[in-house]
């Protein structure tokens, strides 16, 4: 009995060690790309107070009524902001959405908006200050997907319906049946993660490749296993009170708590786009704060991405909160942020 024990321990600690984390990345943690530098806007305050504000939402909530109201309050962030853009539902037989509409942008052109929020919370309402100025900066129509969340689904039907909206927008526009000249997939976060899956995905179905792809504060590995998951949690100030209890958990723990969670290992490409294949993929841009916790997240894949021959730029700011893009009528370095975006989508373009 006690050999039975002893092997069934062995076999756990094997699972644990090289299925559930994978490969040590250490050799990633590189740091040679651009940074900006200066203090924090004095809008930075106001943005600060609006997380706090989040964080009491939900204060003393559990389980299913804590979700709820994480998600109610992401969606009145949109309450009250002056936007360019029309936003119109999807409509039937197409996937769940919305389409993201800057004045006169031109409709062949179009970017996949996959929201963040942990794959929890979110959706196309709460992100609109994100998809208004991306629809101006990449004269484009952004079609922003709904994909289904945790825990009502499974992990794996977000990822689908993600792929779903995308191989539906090369083919349809805003205005019917239409096929894409020019097509980008974006995402921050949580949604970042999928995107940066998604183009992966693209490729090993041998689809039409996005022209390129842009990761906010991205999610991309959940072995969590990068340094500055656990030396910035004081300095993130929206994910480190959430998260921050967690990093005091040991890796193995949540390792399994993740498995059982989203039904596949923390070290799955689908889970931590970090860990897959990285070869042949298109122009990818990274934008990061120096101060949040998955700044090493970025910085990982964006080197790892390098050294497999895929072109990729990251670029950080300092002192920012986790997807300060949300932010572009409280910070001037949100404003900032998006003419990157826009220089960046330029210098991409064929011709």
């Amino acid at each position: 009995m006690i050999w039975f024990v002893l092997a069934l321990l062995l076999l756990i600690v094997l699972i644990t060690v090289v299925v559930l984390r994978g490969e040590n990345l250490a050799h990633l943690d590189r740091d040679g790309f651009p940074k900006q530098d200066y203090v924090p806007s004095a809008g930075h305050h106001q943005v600060l107070q609006t997380i706090r504000d989040m964080s009491r939402s939900a204060r003393g909530l559990r389980g299913r009524a804590r979700i709820r109201a994480l998600r109610k309050h992401m969606d009145r962030l949109s309450e009250g902001r002056d936007f360019a853009s029309e936003f119109r539902p999807s409509g039937a037989n197409a996937p769940k959405g919305e389409w993201v509409l800057a004045p006169g942008v031109n409709t062949r052109r179009r970017l996949l908006y996959i929201h963040g929020g942990a794959w929890m919370a979110g959706s196309p309402l709460s992100h609109r200050t994100i998809t208004d100025r991306l629809s101006q900066v990449a004269n484009a129509a952004v079609f922003a997907v709904d994909y289904r969340l945790l825990p009502e689904h499974r992990y794996r039907d977000g990822l689908r319906d993600c792929q779903e909206a995308y191989q539906w927008i090369l083919e349809h526009g805003p205005d019917g049946p239409e096929p894409a000249e020019f097509v980008v997939v974006a995402g921050d976060s949580a949604g970042g993660s999928h995107a940066l899956v998604l183009i992966a995905w693209i490729r090993d179905h041998g689809l039409r490749q996005a022209d390129a792809a842009i990761a906010l504060s991205p999610s991309t590995d959940l072995t969590l296993t990068a340094p500055s998951n656990r030396l910035n949690v004081k300095t993130d100030p929206l994910l480190g009170p959430s998260f921050g209890n967690l990093m005091r958990v040991p890796l193995p723990v949540l390792w399994w708590l993740s498995f059982f969670g989203m039904r596949l290992s923390p070290s799955s490409p689908q889970a931590s786009p970090l860990r897959g294949n990285l070869e042949n993929l298109p122009p990818v841009l990274i934008h990061a704060s120096d101060s949040e916790m998955l700044l090493d997240n970025a910085r990982r894949y964006a080197n790892k991405a390098k050294d497999s021959g895929s072109p990729v730029e990251l670029k950080t700011w300092p002192g920012m909160v986790h997807v300060w893009h949300m932010f572009p009528d409280f910070l001037p370095e949100a404003d900032e942020a998006f003419e990157h975006i826009g220089d960046f989508l330029q210098r991409i373009e064929p011709g």
